[in-house]
């Protein structure tokens, strides 16, 4: 299930510096909960496994119906990839979901724009689409910070500072919504989730 339903357990990692940095949490978005967010989340989840204890994944929809499962063909695909589906159920997206996230991906421009509408001072900067963040983190932004949670704080506020320069360049930044296409579609959406998630994963993971 979705890593927000319980509470969390409170795991500090140490900083380089000295003391001690919070979790880091990713919150992923998409309009029913039951395709692109949660193939996202338990991609991430997959590919940054050994941050497990101090990076938090949850996912969630603008109109989802609450307790709807996975779509099955995002199990399948999960599972043909080597990635053991992670039993979330859907939830619908709220302030305080918002307001706890270190960072938002949104599968569209119009799951970014919820987040922001309802924290803008907390998600403004934190909020992106899935395509967005993949063409703006840089892992040099992070260059010799070990810690994972400070290492994607870092990232996420380099992502932040560099779109302003290059939004205007950057085009398409949405992933459609598969809900209702042929399977082919569907997969081609899948694959492009994957796609984007390990370009992500690689940019955020410790070298």
């Amino acid at each position: 299930m979705n890593t927000d339903t319980a509470p969390h357990v409170l795991v500090f990692s140490s900083s380089p510096h000295g003391g001690c940095v919070p979790p880091f949490h990713v919150l992923v978005v998409c309009t029913g909960n039951v395709y692109r967010s949660p193939l996202a989340e338990c991609l991430l989840r997959h590919r940054l496994l050994e941050h497990r204890q101090v990076i938090h994944l949850s996912s969630a929809g603008t109109r989802a119906v609450a307790g709807m499962p996975m779509a099955a063909a995002v199990a399948s695909f999960l599972l043909g990839r080597g990635v053991q589906p992670c039993g979330m159920s859907s939830r619908r997206l709220t302030k305080e979901m918002v307001e706890n996230a270190d960072l938002v991906l949104g599968a569209a421009t119009e799951h970014r724009e919820a987040a922001v509408r309802l924290c803008p001072v907390r998600a403004l900067s934190r909020a992106f689409t899935f395509r967005e963040f993949a063409r703006l983190v840089r892992s040099e932004d992070a260059a010799g910070v070990v810690d994972p949670a400070a290492r994607f704080v870092t990232l996420v506020q380099g992502a932040a500072a560099r779109r302003g320069a290059v939004s205007t360049r950057m085009g398409d930044v949405d992933v459609n919504d598969p809900l209702g296409v042929p399977p082919p579609q569907v997969h081609e959406c899948l694959v492009q989730i994957d796609e984007i998630v390990g370009r992500i994963a690689a940019a955020m993971r410790t070298r």
